[in-house]
């Protein structure tokens, strides 16, 4: 006799703040995205090009890594035509460290 489990397509209710922190995890998943980010932590804000100037890669790539910080909210964007001025999003930023911190037990 062969046993099987079924699997169910029903919702998973998390923990307050899982979802947030996963998202946050996920922003932060990609070297480079942690490299922006300690880079702008260190500034007060900088535009695009400055960070471009810092990090070896095309505009295109940098921006694409922006706005994967920007969507996860560690990081926020004030358009200055023709450019974009990013700044830490402190509010996130202080909570993403928290949670983190809570996550690893520390």
């Amino acid at each position: 006799m062969r046993l099987t489990m079924e699997r169910t397509l029903e919702h998973i209710d998390y923990d307050d703040g899982t979802e947030e922190l996963a998202r946050f995890a996920k922003a932060l998943g990609h070297p480079t995205r942690v490299a922006i980010l300690k880079y702008l932590d260190r500034q007060s804000c900088c535009f695009t090009g400055d960070i471009v100037d810092v990090f070896p890669l095309a505009q295109s790539t940098v921006s694409q890594h922006l706005k994967e910080l920007k969507n996860a909210g560690l990081i926020q964007g004030n358009v200055e035509p023709p450019k974009v001025k990013y700044c830490i999003n402190e509010e996130n930023w202080k909570l993403a460290k928290t949670m983190f911190s809570d996550f690893f037990g520390e």
